[in-house]
Parts: C-alpha cells; structure tokens; sequence
C-alpha cells in the first residue's frame, strides 16, 4: 500500500467516524428537544428555539448557508465523479442531520478517488 492510498483509507474512517458522530449527537439534542416539547417534533417550535438568541441565529444561519453551499458541490462532485450512493447522502443530510449527510459524501467521494486511481507499476 503507497503513502497516497494509506491516507485516503485513514480520511475514508475520519469521514465514516464523523458521520457516525453527525448521526448520533444532533439527534441526542433532537431527542431532548422532543421530550421538552409533548406531542413529538413540533417544528415551528424548534425553528424559533434555532432563533432565539444571536448566538442561536449565527449557528443556524452559519449552518443553513454552508449546507446549501455543500449540497450544490454534492450533486456537481458527485456527477462528476460518477459517486454512487450519492443521492442516500442528501437524504441523510435532510431525514438525520447535515452532519451526518456530508461527512458521509466525503467518504463516498475517497472511496471513488480511490477507484479512480491508476494502480501503481511493480
């Protein structure tokens, strides 16, 4: 295994890893969010607690404007690279959390890198 291919599998598990994490933590607080507010997600709710505060509106205006921005790159990357799988990335991003979808495009997108790599000459 070369240098280059050791990396990309080391990138391939930070990116699996963070989309674990993306998985899980968002959702912990969605969990907490839910038990605070009885009758399930209500989300007017959790749009205006998202506003309630400046720090609150920076982080989700933040968040708001750098996941368009990656979910555009998603869809360009992954037709130009010929990405599969790419599209379960956008329904991650949307059914579980931005954090989840895009670390998981990023290690769909190594994996195709990898692909596309000439094999080394012995």
């Amino acid at each position: 295994m070369t240098s280059t291919q050791r990396q990309s599998t080391i990138r391939r598990w930070i990116y699996l890893l963070l989309a674990l994490a993306g998985a899980i933590l968002p959702w912990q607080a969605n969990l907490e969010f839910i038990q605070t507010h009885p009758g399930g997600f209500d989300l007017l709710a959790f749009i205006q607690d998202a506003a309630i505060n400046p720090a609150a509106r920076s982080l989700s205006r933040d968040l708001l404007i750098a996941a368009s921005a990656f979910t555009i790159w998603i869809v360009v990357e992954a037709k130009r690279l010929q990405v599969r799988g790419w599209w379960i990335c956008l329904l991650a991003c949307v059914s579980i959390s931005f954090a989840c979808g895009g670390p998981l495009f990023l290690y769909l997108r190594e994996r195709r890198l990898s692909e596309l790599e000439p094999e080394p000459q012995q």
